[in-house]
């Protein structure tokens, strides 16, 4: 007879006659365990807030099933191009709670938006003033930009992400046949801290609906629809790092965004392309224009920033917590 095999790893606190009254406090004593104070805490919340959920929602046993189900078919769509998680993150606000968290911007900064499931890292570096688009059903929209500090400076050397749908409301990565990146492209700032390329004007589009997060809002009697976007999202060294977008003002969806990205400072008009910026630009006279002045915070601002918020919602909260490497854990002093 096999000799019984003894456990190898620590056997914890022992558990035994737990009832819904006493689950939560001992599932959160025996994930206790850990050195690391942030993930004890994490769990700690997240084991409260779901505990909680079941028992106020007196959960059944076939919705908790269905739940599971759906998480699962998220994981089944997903793909190297395609993130239902995000998309379900983005559909229920927390995409956006956790940028503005994390990425809170003084007045002059430029806000936060939301990165959507379609962002990729095969974008092609470009020269400033090229074009992004293969689209010839797109109208051509000529964008010049700058990137600056909340004095006023130029920031050179900022590698800007740029990314959007072509005409028909679609990312190049959902088309099957996509042999290489189209509207998207990697240009860098130039000492003057501006940027400019060819690009179309964008359109309205429809999340993926294809997907559980499509039923989803489906059941919801939620529309899927975005308004017409550009995505950007800036990196350097020493800078907080901005995903944001710039949205098209009147667009038909502009106050119900299906994944609440839209804010009031990155609302834009878009002018036409004068004879002399045509000249200047080399592009069509006519064409789309859009101009923006990007605002960018350093590291250290937005850390400060964060902290101070932070430490003033923990307060409100009642809750007894300190701040180690910016994040909040139980103070044990």
């Amino acid at each position: 007879m096999a000799e019984q095999q003894k456990p190898t790893g620590p056997v914890g606190p022992p558990l035994l006659d737990l009832t819904i009254d006493n689950i939560t406090p001992n599932t959160i004593r025996i994930n206790s365990q850990s050195p690391d104070a942030r993930l004890t805490y994490l769990l700690a919340r997240l084991v409260t807030h779901l505990h909680d959920f079941a028992r106020e929602t007196r959960l059944s046993t076939d919705e908790w099933m269905a739940a599971i189900e759906f998480l699962i078919g998220c994981g089944k769509i997903c793909t190297d191009v395609r993130n239902e998680f995000i998309l379900l993150s983005d559909v229920l606000g927390l995409s956006l709670l956790v940028d503005s968290i994390n990425h809170p911007k003084p007045p002059q900064g430029t806000e936060g938006s939301v990165l959507g499931p379609f962002h990729t890292h095969d974008a092609p570096l470009l020269e400033n003033g090229s074009s992004m688009t293969s689209d010839p059903a797109g109208e051509t929209m000529l964008a010049i930009c700058t990137v600056k500090d909340v004095q006023g400076n130029p920031i050179p050397g900022v590698h800007i992400d740029i990314w959007e749908t072509d005409s028909s409301g679609h990312y190049d990565v959902q088309h099957s046949g996509r042999n290489e990146p189209s509207e998207r492209c990697v240009m860098v700032s130039d000492a003057e801290g501006k940027f400019w390329f060819q690009g179309i004007k964008p359109v309205p589009y429809p999340i993926p609906n294809d997907g559980p997060v499509g039923k989803l809002l489906g059941r919801l009697n939620r529309h899927c629809w975005r308004p017409a976007h550009v995505h950007f999202m800036f990196g350097k060294e020493g800078w907080d790092k901005l995903i944001t977008a710039l949205y098209l003002r009147g667009d038909p969806y502009e106050t119900s965004d299906a994944v609440f990205g839209v804010k009031k400072s990155l609302v834009v008009d878009l002018d036409k392309v004068d004879k002399e910026t045509a000249e200047k630009y080399g592009v069509k006279e006519g064409s789309w224009l859009l101009k923006h002045d990007f605002v960018l915070t350093t590291q250290e601002e937005t850390e400060k920033l964060r902290d101070r918020l932070a430490t003033e919602a923990l307060e409100k909260l009642g809750l007894n917590l300190k701040l180690v490497d910016h994040l909040p854990v139980p103070d044990l002093d």
